[in-house]
């Protein structure tokens, strides 16, 4: 019989979970809420308490399994299977996640940064058609990246490699979280986008319901600025040609140093799909030097919220 992956993709308020084959296929998947409390002490047992519940359901054993793969918020300390700092999990001092899941479960048990692992499943069985070298960034609530080169995750020194949500598009910019100014974050983020629209209505002075929105004090997000720019708003699409320009710097600047076949888009602001990547990839083309303009292309991601567990799950077919 062959035997299957599993792969978890641990968010800050649900944990995703897929049992696959070997070779990337989704044979089943579930979900558990993620609970916080206690600095997130019931995280790590329902993850063994859920896996090893399904093992039973599907009347499987834990020798059919090759490993299980993780992705995590926080910082990875890949050789000690250990995870710091994953502060929207209540997670505040060190986790030994690895030696925990290993005892709960008997299976083999690898773990990486959640943007990583993302990275690893667009590549593997996404847009990014297993390539070599490949860029993946994500547009969420932040924005995260990972980078493949040579056919290789990177990591970095200190595992902050492909923190492409940092690298600076705007000197003296919008304050980040991270403590430094005019990260790609504050711009492209779901938050960013919303924080341009607000600064830019506030010098605009023509027809624009984007505007209206704002000026009578409701709520808007970066879907319904989106969406007003293809209906033609002007604001909205100012706003959109203003994060596209954020974009399209960065993403050259990373082409220009890495020259991946492909830069893979992905996260809920890309839903806004290609009236978003055309604009993108006008100033990525407007900043890369020829070489990488005409042999790195722009991609948007293809394997939505399936990205986590199918990239989990490859980290553990080192185990095969």
């Amino acid at each position: 019989m062959d035997r299957k992956l599993i792969g978890v993709d641990l968010g800050g308020t649900t944990t995703k979970f897929a049992i696959l084959t070997e070779n990337g296929e989704i044979q089943q998947k579930w979900s558990i809420e993620t609970t916080i409390l206690d600095e997130g002490a019931h995280i790590v047992p329902n993850i063994i308490d859920s896996i090893n519940h399904r093992i039973n359901l599907y009347n499987m054993d834990k020798s059919d399994f090759v490993g299980i793969g993780m992705g995590t918020p926080g910082t990875v300390d890949l050789a000690a299977g250990t995870v710091i700092g994953a502060y929207n999990l209540n997670w505040k001092t060190l986790q030994p996640v690895k030696q925990q899941i290993e005892a709960g479960t008997g299976i083999k048990f690898t773990l990486d940064n959640d943007a990583n692992v993302a990275a690893l499943g667009e590549r593997w069985k996404g847009a990014g058609e297993n390539g070599n070298d490949v860029v993946f960034v994500t547009l969420g609530t932040g924005v995260g990246g990972g980078v493949i080169a040579d056919g290789h995750l990177l990591h970095g020194t200190a595992g902050a490699a492909g923190e492409i949500g940092h690298v600076t598009v705007e000197p003296n910019g919008y304050m980040c979280t991270c403590g430094k100014r005019g990260c790609l974050e504050q711009y492209a983020s779901a938050t960013g986008v919303v924080h341009v629209a607000r600064d830019m209505a506030e010098e605009f002075s023509g027809e624009s319901k984007l505007k209206e929105l704002l000026d009578n004090g409701e709520e808007i997000s970066s879907k319904i600025t989106f969406d007003l720019a293809k209906e033609g708003d002007i604001l909205a699409k100012s706003v959109v040609d203003k994060v596209s320009y954020y974009l399209g710097l960065a993403l050259g600047n990373v082409g220009n140093t890495m020259n991946p076949s492909s830069i893979i888009i992905g996260g809920g602001v890309s839903a806004a799909g290609d009236f978003l990547l055309k604009q993108v990839d006008h100033y990525f083309k407007q900043f890369t030097f020829p070489t990488v303009r005409n042999t790195t292309v722009l991609k948007l991601a293809v394997l939505g919220n399936d990205a986590g567990v199918i990239g989990a799950a490859s980290l553990a077919t080192r185990f095969i």
